[in-house]
């Protein structure tokens, strides 16, 4: 943005001023040339009026004496001619051959015509400039005279004039180029605080505000915009986070409480309940790892997470065995087909909470007597949780959305669910590396896989 504004104010600016530097320049130039052909004009005047005389009284010992004395002064050369067109007084002699415009100008003064004005010419074009004049006697022409003068004088004049004002557009280009870059700081400088402020909002710190009394009106609208809805946004952040804090902590207590009475209860059971008590006490405990992650989450924006290695064949086998009397109220059958462990270094709470939340999906839209298949292998360098189901499944399209917050099918009927759960997941999995992908299989229903990072195979 930066740059495009510096190239808005730029352009113009350099356009003017380069404009504004070649007029200056093309009219000093015409100047300095108007006034040296105006002073050849004085000079030749005079000449004429005593080339006059000269040629009246038909001796040339005098005006040759003013010619040789002129460019010795001035170094201009002055050419009397006869109405023949021969040279009369020169300073040496008339020895120099005429060049073609020089004696196509000399046969138009003969013939009665003035001088013109020369057209307007770059100094470094023409070496000398010649202007001749006729010589009349009583309205009739009797000779012409000719005035030539080297131009370097005013070459050089013009030159310098050209340079001065070369320089003076440099600077004032520069100059102009400073005041444009110092413009568009002072313009985006609350643009470049607004974008610190959101990278800053972005890494976690809510406090993060703009000064409201820098740069153009405009943007101090938009820094007030802002501050007010980072403002809004903080006060939403610190209600969810009280929230989270409470309610993890209101489940605590009622949570420990249920575990000290499965304890209790549990002493007055015989061996075979041993089993079914050991799952209670795993459920228990694992919920409670929940509620630590929630905290941690409540307090810092960020759960403590626990990395260890985990074999997911296990894990997946453990969270198909919990899950199947849920699923059996449904009359669907839940299958674990991993074989062999699968090790990955990862958090085991939040992977069974991602698994969960999947397995929740695919059991709610499984029919009856149908199966749901929780597999774990791997496969490309990656750990695999995959759970299969062969529900009503879903299209390439709608599979591409399933992941999206509150997304349901248009299928989806009476089956009830807000639409967080593969978006749970795939949050979950996202914060420990992971991925989640959902596909939909040939045969139907629909296969979801947890992408995990690869560890060593115990």
């Amino acid at each position: 943005m930066r740059r495009r504004l510096v190239v808005v104010f730029l352009v113009p600016l350099v356009a003017i001023l380069l404009s504004l530097g070649g007029a200056t320049a093309w009219s000093a130039t015409r100047s300095i040339q108007q006034a040296f052909y105006t002073e050849q004009l004085g000079d030749l005047g005079y000449f004429v009026t005593s080339a006059r005389q000269a040629l009246r009284s038909g001796s040339a010992t005098v005006i040759d004496a003013e010619v040789a004395r002129f460019h010795e002064v001035y170094g201009i050369d002055v050419i009397v001619f006869d109405l023949s067109g021969g040279v009369w007084s020169a300073r040496d002699g008339g020895g120099e051959v005429l060049s073609e415009d020089d004696a196509a100008r000399v046969g138009l003064a003969l013939s009665g015509r003035r001088a013109e004005a020369p057209e307007p010419v770059f100094p470094w074009i023409a070496a000398e400039s010649s202007l001749v004049e006729p010589v009349f006697d009583d309205g009739d022409v009797i000779g012409a005279v000719m005035l030539s003068a080297d131009v370097e004088a005013p070459r050089t004049q013009i030159l310098q004039q050209i340079l001065v004002l070369t320089v003076v557009s440099i600077v004032s280009i520069g100059l102009g180029v400073l005041l444009v870059f110092q413009l568009a700081r002072w313009v985006l400088s609350p643009v470049r605080r607004l974008d610190e402020a959101m990278i800053a909002i972005e890494r976690g710190e809510m406090d993060a505000r703009v000064a409201e009394d820098t740069g153009p009106p405009e943007l101090r609208r938009m820094t007030r915009v802002f501050n007010g809805m980072a403002d809004e946004i903080e006060r939403v952040m610190t209600r969810q986070q009280e929230f989270a804090l409470n309610a993890s902590h209101e489940l605590r207590n009622p949570l420990n409480a249920l575990l000290l009475r499965v304890e209790h209860l549990s002493t007055g059971l015989g061996a075979d309940w041993k089993d079914d008590v050991e799952e209670t006490r795993e459920e228990g405990r694992r919920m409670a790892r929940i509620l630590e992650t929630l905290l941690g989450l409540a307090r810092g924006g960020r759960a403590d997470t626990m990395i260890s290695a985990v074999d997911l064949t296990t894990l997946a086998a453990r969270r198909a065995d919990a899950w199947s009397e849920v699923a059996s109220q449904r009359r669907v059958r839940m299958l674990s087909t991993g074989v062999g462990p699968v090790m990955s270094i990862t958090d085991r709470t939040i992977v069974e909470s991602a698994l969960d939340a999947v397995i929740d999906n695919a059991v709610k839209f499984s029919p009856a007597e149908s199966a749901v298949e929780v597999d774990a292998h791997r496969s490309g360098g990656l750990c695999v949780l995959t759970v299969r189901d062969h529900g009503p499944g879903l299209t390439r399209e709608e599979a591409a959305n399933a992941a999206d917050r509150f997304w349901r099918s248009d299928d989806s009927g009476g089956v009830p669910g807000s639409g967080l759960g593969l978006a749970i997941a795939t949050d979950l999995l996202e914060s420990i590396g992971g991925e989640l992908r959902v596909d939909t299989p040939d045969d139907g229903g629909l296969l979801v896989s947890l992408m995990l990072p690869d560890g060593a195979e115990g």
